[in-house]
């Protein structure tokens, strides 16, 4: 097949409530998403009208990834903890889900594990609003999903060359779409009115050197997806085990005491994703 150039159709893939292969759901959040000064209010109000989505976000806020297990039983109690950027990047979380198992077998038990190590990795160096990089942990790998969704035979055959010449997926993508899944998660990331940081971390988290705004939050992630990687948690495309960044492994200066915390909480987050998390 020939390439795509995917940076020609950025402007359909940021529009993608109006994509005809993104599920029903996804197209009324993500249109939710990409209004321009959306308030929690109106968050709240739109998730309290679905019972269904209810259900996933308080399943998915009392999960390992998060730090409050159990502990919250309303969504309007989850709104006044995490926040309007955390809320947003969960409501997406929950409503990729199933996309992920459908286009990718065991993307999102690396999405989650992978969110559930940035966290623990941004409490132990003391970074501000840990449940923001937990959400970049989960939405990291987005741009595959709708790589995948759209564009399927191709990006099948990016899996497959990612597999027979041992390379990463992303430059398999790159070199049948001419960007990689990063790019993409970047540009819907922007299109949704994410904060900055959160918006950088989604797009460099394979290059954190590049990061300007956020580096340790996109050392952080980066991080995070290798040690996922390395567990053989889930499935993300290849089955590499890359080398941490040296500039990500000197910014993090992770001790022996930080690592073994680190890895007693993506083991949770493994025992906690063998169950269907939003099973209604």
């Amino acid at each position: 097949m020939e390439p795509i150039d995917i940076r020609k159709q950025r402007l359909k893939i940021e529009n993608i409530n109006a994509l005809p292969t993104v599920p029903g759901t996804f197209k009324k959040i993500s249109a939710v998403l990409g209004k321009p000064g959306v308030t929690l209010d109106e968050i709240s109000r739109f998730i309290a009208g679905d019972p269904a989505l209810t259900t996933k976000v308080l399943k998915m806020v009392n999960s390992a990834a998060y730090g409050f297990p159990g502990r919250i039983s309303s969504v309007s109690h989850a709104i006044m903890l995490l926040g309007l950027n955390v809320v947003k990047g969960l409501l997406l979380g929950v409503s990729v889900f199933e996309m992920m198992e459908k286009v990718m077998g065991g993307l999102w038990t690396h999405s989650l594990a992978v969110a559930a190590v940035a966290r623990a990795v941004a409490e132990r160096k003391g970074v501000k609003d840990p449940e923001e990089i937990s959400i970049a942990g989960l939405l990291h790998d987005l741009g595959k999903v709708i790589l995948m969704l759209e564009y399927q035979p191709l990006y099948e055959e990016a899996m497959a060359r990612a597999a027979a010449k041992q390379i990463p997926i992303a430059e398999a993508e790159q070199a049948l779409f001419l960007e990689n899944h990063a790019a993409i998660g970047l540009w819907l990331a922007e299109k949704w009115h994410f904060p900055a940081n959160l918006v950088e971390v989604i797009g460099y988290h394979h290059r954190p050197n590049a990061a300007r705004l956020a580096p340790m939050e996109t050392a952080i992630v980066h991080f995070a997806d290798i040690l996922v990687r390395a567990r053989g948690a889930g499935y993300a495309g290849d089955s590499l085990v890359p080398v941490v960044h040296p500039a990500a492994f000197q910014l993090l200066a992770l001790k022996e005491a930080d690592l073994r915390e680190i890895l007693v909480k993506l083991e949770g987050s493994l025992d906690e994703s063998d169950g269907p998390i939003f099973e209604t």
